[in-house]
């Protein structure tokens, strides 16, 4: 399946030295070290979640860079797919365009080719390069008008023309926002220059004992109110474990060509039609129906996700060739995990700065943004 079906263009991120050399330089990572810090008036915290909240902007167009560094062992080769794989660990690089909450264009370059994302009205298309592709989906009615990214994201730039994970700093700070409650101390950070804006710091910080999670920080432009980098910090670290940023923004509203678009010569295009959720049932609940066997344990920051297989990880790939289907990589790459073994049973643990995965020999898989402890404690409930 193309990248370009399974998420949003804003995370399909690509290495920065092919960003860079393509886009014209200047989107290295270095780019995201502090400057000097901006003398700006005193600001609440109070006062920087209602200028995020009530941010708006006519246009925007930039250059965003992200960054992860997860801790995660080798798992090029085991995990099937190559994007994967990028996204968890590197630099990558992409362009965005933003003119108000129904002309959106992400461009992502990589070094075999061009991938875009353009939504313009009711139409969204895809394009990939390197099989010179394009899909083309025409929105609904009044139901998708105005909310390229799910409900809350009309007004907002940054937003893919579908649901998903954050992957600019504005959608990575909107989740953050949802999940301030009181198990989260919200404070001021540090002024900060990102991007050549000056920016004041929110600083979001768990309180539970059981998060990876130290600090989540958002830098906010002083006088635009737009998340200019996004950086999540993990505990006993004082280096982001993973960060977005611009690092060249432009609040001017885009040309109207750079939404319109132009196939190729020789492209294959393909019509598809866009999914609605039934009448009077949110798209997230029909979701979670039509999966009876994925739940979640806990609330907050210790929230843990629970899901069953259909066979046990052990046994899946039995029976079949290293190499000749996703289940034998999975059984490759179970091999590599360390065994461990409680009260709760056996299985193994897949840990990284920011999350813990267990996958039982019974055929349950936990995660969380949590201690493995966290995950035991559940398994064994």
């Amino acid at each position: 399946m193309s990248i370009l079906r399974s998420r949003p263009v804003l995370r399909w991120l690509v290495p920065a030295a092919a960003g860079v050399a393509v886009i014209g330089g200047g989107a290295a990572i270095g780019t995201f070290a502090a400057e000097a810090e901006p003398s700006l008036p005193p600001r609440t915290a109070a006062q920087l979640l209602v200028d995020l909240q009530t941010s708006r902007l006519e246009g925007l167009s930039g250059t965003v860079v992200q960054r992860a560094d997860l801790g995660l062992p080798p798992l090029v080769g085991l995990v099937p797919g190559n994007d994967l794989t990028t996204l968890l660990t590197g630099t990558h690089t992409l362009r965005v365009w933003y003119s108000g909450p129904e002309r959106q264009r992400v461009a992502l370059l990589d070094t075999l080719g061009e991938q875009d994302v353009i939504r313009n009205g009711r139409d969204v298309w895809t394009w990939e390069s390197r099989g010179n592709t394009a899909r083309h989906r025409t929105l609904g009615g009044a139901g998708t008008a105005g909310k390229p990214g799910g409900a809350g994201t009309a007004g907002k730039p940054g937003h893919a023309a579908t649901p998903s994970l954050p992957a600019t700093p504005q959608e990575a700070a909107d989740l953050a926002l949802g999940a301030i409650d009181p198990s989260t101390e919200v404070s001021v950070g540090r002024s900060a220059t990102v991007a050549g804006r000056d920016a004041y710091e929110l600083v979001l910080q768990p309180r539970d004992s059981d998060s990876l999670v130290h600090q989540l920080r958002i830098a906010i432009d002083a006088q635009q109110h737009v998340p200019l980098r996004f950086e999540v910090l993990a505990k006993g670290s004082d280096q982001p474990a993973f960060e977005m940023a611009f690092t060249q923004v432009d609040y001017r509203r885009p040309d109207a060509d750079q939404f319109a678009f132009n196939p190729p010569p020789g492209v294959t295009v393909t019509e598809e039609t866009a999914e609605r959720p039934s009448a009077g049932r949110p798209a997230q609940a029909e979701q979670r129906g039509a999966d009876p066997q994925v739940r979640t344990v806990g609330d907050g920051w210790a929230t843990v996700l629970v899901a069953r297989l259909d066979g046990t990880p052990g046994k899946a790939a039995a029976g079949k060739p290293a190499g000749a289907t996703p289940d034998a990589d999975l059984s490759k790459l179970l091999g590599g995990l360390p065994a461990v073994r409680g009260d709760w049973g056996s299985g193994r643990l897949l840990t990284g700065k920011l999350f813990s995965v267990l996958l039982t020999d019974d055929g349950r898989v936990l995660a969380g943004a949590v201690t493995p402890e966290r995950l035991y404690q559940v398994a064994r409930g």
